[in-house]
C-alpha cells in the first residue's frame, strides 16, 4: 500500500505534460491503494530466478492451475460430472480478470464488471446461470427468465461530448444527417450479419466462437482491421469511428485500426440474447462485477483451493508435477503438486514460461504467443454523490467522448432500486490504447502514484470538474499489465493456440486466449471442454 499525498486534478482531461500542472485546485490527502497483481510473481517468472526445494509433496486427481473464470469453470464443470478429487492452485491473483474489492459494505469490480445475456448457442453459459440461480426459469429457452436483482436496469449509459450529457454511447447530438444515415446502415448491417449462415450452416458470429462458421469468405475478415473494413464498406461518419474505436477499446484494450474486423464485429453481432423479463440487449451485473459469479462458481464446485503460482509443469510417467511457490517479504517458498492430470488455466504468456518444452505441444511462444492489452482499474469511494448537469442522470456507464479512459462504472447502480445509497464507488477504466503495449507496461511500472490518479481520474474531472475533489474518500489503483489478449488481424489462424485447444493428454490447456479474446463466455467454454476431458480419464479408470 502507498501512503502519500496526492495531486488531484481538474478540468480538461488527458495526460499531464510533464513538469507542467493543468487545472491544478488543491492538495487533498488520500489514502491510496496501489495494486500490482502477479506483477512480482510474474517478474520472478521473467527472471528465471531458482526457487528452493519442495517443502511439501501434494497429492491429487486433477490440478487446476489458475483460479480464474477457465479455472473456476473446470472446477464446477468437474463436480457435475461427478471428479472431488482435485485442487486448484489460485495463481498470482484469485479470480484473476473477474476479481473485485470493496470498501467495506462498498462492493466494486477490479476486472470486468458485466456479462451480456447469453444467446442460444452459449448452452455452457446458461448451464452455469441456471445452476446458480440467476436463470430462474426457461433456463434452454429463446427468452429464460432471470433474476431481476442482476438484470441491467435504467438508466443504463449515457455519453459525454461537448460539455453535454447524452443517452447512449454513439454521438447523436448535433451530428450532422448524412452520419446519423451512416449509424443506421451500420446496425442494419448488424442485425443482417446476427442471423447470417455461412456455407457450413454456422452463423457467422457466436458465442463460443469455435462454433462460428468457417466459411472463408467470413474467415476473410480476420485478414484486415475493422477500421479496414468500415473504409472498405463506405463508412466515413468520423462518430461512427469514434464509437467503434471505443468499442474495440472497451472491449479488447486495442483500437479499431489495430483490431482483426472479424473480432471488432464479432463484439456486435454475438450479442443478442433476450429474456422474457427484460429487453433486447440487457446484460447482467453485480456491484462487485464479475466477482460474485466468481464466487458462486467456486462455491458451487466445492473445491479446495491454495495459495501459490506455477513455476514449472511436466508430465511424468503417472501424470503431472507442478512445482508452485509463494512470496512472502520478498522469499520464495515453494511445494510440489502431484496429480493424474493438470489443467493449465493461465494467460498463454505465462504457460509457455511454466509447461516444460511447450513447443512439443505445437506452441512456438516466439510465432504464436499474442498480444497483451494493459488496463488500470480506478475505484473511487465517494462520500456523497457530485452534482450532475441536467442533461442526463447518472447511469451505470458514463462515457466522456476522449481517449484513452473508457469513462466509469457506477458500482451501486443496482442498489439505487431499492434505496439510494449514502455512498458510492465510482470504478474508472483505462485502456492505454494511446500507445503501444511495451511503452503502456513500461510507463504502469515507472509512473509515479500521482500519475496513475492523474490518469485515472481524468474522465471524472471532465464530468465533475472541481466538485469531483471533495467528494473522494478512498481510491483503489489496479493495474494489469497484460490484462488480454488483444485480436489482431490472423488471430483466428494461430497454429499454436489451435494446437493448445485441440491437445487431449495430461496436461489439458484452459483459457480465454485460447480463443484470442478474453471474455467469459470464451474462458468459462475452455474450462468446460478441459474438465470434460480430464473427467472421462478418471472416470473411466
Amino acid at each position: 500500500m502507498l501512503r502519500r499525498s496526492f495531486l488531484l486534478w481538474a478540468g480538461a482531461s488527458g495526460a499531464l505534460a510533464a513538469g507542467s500542472v493543468a487545472g491544478f485546485l488543491r492538495w487533498r490527502e488520500v489514502t491510496p491503494t496501489v495494486h500490482y497483481p502477479g506483477r512480482d510473481e510474474g517478474h520472478y517468472l521473467r527472471d528465471r530466478r531458482a526457487v528452493p526445494p519442495p517443502s511439501e509433496v501434494i497429492e491429487t486427481g486433477v490440478a487446476i492451475l489458475g483460479s480464474g473464470v477457465a479455472g473456476l469453470t473446470a472446477a464446477w464443470k468437474l463436480n457435475k460430472l461427478g471428479v472431488r478429487d482435485m485442487l486448484m492452485i489460485d495463481g498470482p491473483q484469485p479470480y484473476g480478470n473477474a476479481a473485485g474489492g470493496a470498501f467495506g459494505e462498498y462492493a466494486y469490480p477490479t476486472g470486468a464488471h458485466y456479462l451480456p445475456l447469453p444467446s442460444p448457442e452459449s448452452v455452457h453459459v446458461r448451464d452455469i446461470l441456471a445452476d446458480l440461480g440467476i436463470i430462474q426459469k426457461d433456463a434452454y429457452a429463446e427468452q429464460p427468465t432471470y433474476d431481476e436483482r442482476y438484470i441491467l436496469h435504467a438508466p443504463e449509459e449515457r455519453l459525454l461530448k461537448d460539455g453535454h450529457w447524452q443517452e447512449g454511447f454513439i454521438p447523436t447530438e448535433g451530428v450532422p444527417q448524412w452520419e446519423r444515415e451512416q449509424h443506421a446502415r451500420f446496425f442494419a448491417e448488424v442485425a443482417r450479419l446476427r442471423q447470417t449462415r455461412g456455407n457450413d450452416g454456422r452463423r457467422v458470429f457466436v458465442f463460443p466462437t469455435v462454433l462460428s462458421s468457417e466459411d472463408p469468405q467470413w474467415q476473410a475478415l480476420d485478414q484486415i482491421t475493422l477500421k479496414d473494413w468500415l473504409t472498405q464498406n463506405g463508412y466515413t461518419a468520423p462518430t461512427l469511428h469514434w464509437y467503434l474505436n471505443y468499442c474495440c477499446r472497451d472491449d479488447y484494450g486495442t483500437r479499431y485500426d489495430q483490431v482483426s474486423a472479424w473480432a471488432g464485429l464479432h463484439y456486435y453481432c454475438s450479442r443478442w440474447g433476450q429474456a422474457a423479463n427484460a429487453g433486447n440487449g440487457a446484460w447482467l451485473t453485480w456491484p462487485g462485477g464479475l466477482q460474485p459469479l466468481a464466487s458462486g462458481l467456486e462455491r458451487a464446485s466445492g473445491i479446495q483451493r491454495r495459495g501459490g503460482t506455477v513455476v514449472s509443469l511436466k508430465e511424468t510417467a503417472k501424470g503431472i508435477e507442478a512445482l508452485c511457490f509463494t512470496l512472502k517479504d520478498g522469499q520464495p517458498h515453494s511445494y510440489l503438486v502431484r496429480a493424474r492430470k493438470a489443467i493449465c488455466a493461465m494467460p498463454l504468456y505465462v504457460a509457455a514460461r511454466v509447461v516444460e518444452n511447450i513447443a512439443a505441444y505445437g506452441f512456438d511462444p516466439a510465432k504464436h504467443s499474442p498480444a497483451y492489452a494493459p488496463w488500470l482499474v480506478a475505484n473511487f469511494l465517494l462520500k456523497r454523490f457530485p452534482h450532475e448537469l441536467p442533461d442526463q442522470p447518472l447511469c451505470w456507464d458514463n462515457v466522456v467522448y476522449s481517449e484513452p479512459g473508457l469513462g466509469y462504472v457506477v458500482s451501486t447502480h443496482q442498489d439505487i432500486r431499492v434505496r439510494p445509497p449514502e455512498k458510492t464507488v465510482f470504478s474508472a477504466y483505462v485502456a492505454l490504447s494511446d500507445r503501444d503495449p511495451v511503452s503502456a507496461r513500461k510507463w504502469l511500472l515507472a509512473a509515479r502514484p500521482d500519475e496513475l490518479l492523474a490518469l485515472a481520474s481524468a474522465d471524472l474531472h471532465t464530468a465533475y470538474g472541481s466538485e469531483f475533489v471533495s467528494c473522494v474518500e478512498r481510491v483503489d489503483i489496479t493495474l494489469r499489465g497484460h490484462a488480454m489478449a488483444a485480436p489482431l488481424p490472423h488471430f483466428r489462424s494461430n497454429a499454436g493456440v489451435r494446437a493448445l485447444r485441440e491437445h487431449e493428454g495430461r496436461i489439458l490447456f484452459a483459457h480465454a486466449d485460447l480463443s484470442g479474446f478474453s471474455v467469459f463466455e470464451e474462458a468459462a467454454w475452455w474450462g468446460c471442454r478441459a474438465a470434460q476431458l480430464a473427467a472421462s480419464g478418471m472416470l473411466a479408470a
